[in-house]
């Protein structure tokens, strides 16, 4: 299964969205942008059996400066990141926050940016909308910095459709609308889809 996706920003209406989607069983592979009025990201997932994220490459882009990192999680599930960077912004350094810290982690996050959540919903089974709260560490992304800072994260079924979401790290909770494959459609509070063309 391959699709396309964009989402618009609601906490930002000019923030854009977009991510190509391959899905094979419980693999899944994507790239895709991230763009504002300050910034502009490009990234690249790949997940393993298991919706289990195994590489992360993202690329950052504002006036007068840039940064890339590249994200792993090997079979053990130690997390590693290489780094470049190009010019000073007024941002945290890119890269692990805390190195060890997210060991046994399964996922990560790219901040804003709905895609990611699929990995853990699909995982998780709640698209049938029975499972309980599970707490979840993951390795979240914070953006434009590209920064990884482990992020403790509840997910729920809230019923057909439905899927109940909440972050400690930015106190922060939803319910996320997805549609029957578990890409999200509404992110309250953050962005909604829109037609990809």
């Amino acid at each position: 299964m391959r699709r396309s996706f964009a989402w618009l920003g609601e906490d930002d209406p000019e923030r854009l969205d977009t991510a190509l989607a391959s899905v094979d069983g419980a693999t899944l592979t994507a790239h895709g942008t991230q763009r504002t009025n300050v910034w502009a990201l490009a990234w690249a997932l790949e997940c393993g059996e298991g919706w289990i994220t195994r590489r992360m490459r993202v690329s950052a882009l504002g006036d007068g400066w840039a940064r890339t990192l590249d994200l792993r999680r090997d079979d053990d599930g130690g997390w590693t990141s290489a780094v470049t960077t190009d010019g000073e912004p007024d941002l945290p350094p890119p890269g692990l926050d805390h190195p060890g810290g997210l060991d046994g982690a399964l996922d990560c996050d790219l901040g804003l940016c709905p895609l990611t959540n699929v990995m853990p919903i699909r995982r998780l089974g709640l698209l049938d909308g029975t499972v309980e709260e599970q707490v979840l560490t993951m390795a979240w992304i914070e953006v434009p910095s590209l920064r990884v800072i482990s992020s403790a994260q509840r997910y729920a079924s809230a019923g057909p459709g439905r899927v109940r979401y909440e972050s400690e790290l930015r106190d922060f909770r939803a319910e996320l609308t997805v549609d029957a494959d578990g890409f999200v459609i509404n992110y309250p509070g953050l962005a909604r889809r829109v037609d990809p063309r």
